[in-house]
């Protein structure tokens, strides 16, 4: 029986999980990316908390008329801004299942030019 598209991304999604995981220092910076929008989180998995998050429907990023990957490296600066106020400086990249390139690569690259390290 074939996998539907979302199902195959889960399964990717969950071999990437047990790899990976968020402390306090280095939290998890994972991304969800549905057709319109595109959600950013800095997740400390050890206490289970989500430190911040960004998404493309925050007001000043919504405001902005830009195509969907001018705005996830939009949402990628908001992201890496957020963190270095939380005193985040380092995280583990967590692409949600999603192929690394279009908007995933663009929030990735928002956030390094950010001062976010992974």
């Amino acid at each position: 029986m074939a996998l539907s598209k979302s199902e195959k991304r889960n399964r990717i999604h969950l071999r990437i999980r047990k790899t990976i995981s968020g402390s306090a220092e280095r939290p998890r910076l994972c991304v969800f990316r549905s057709n319109k929008e595109i959600y950013a989180q800095l997740i400390d998995d050890l206490n289970g908390k989500t430190i911040t998050a960004a998404s493309s429907r925050d007001k000043d990023i919504a405001a902005a008329k830009t195509n969907k990957s001018e705005t996830a490296k939009l949402v990628g600066k908001a992201i890496a801004e957020k963190a270095t106020k939380s005193g985040v400086e380092a995280v583990v990249f967590d692409r949600g299942g999603y192929l690394y390139h279009g908007r995933i690569k663009q929030l990735a690259e928002g956030a390094r030019e950010g001062g976010l390290k992974f």
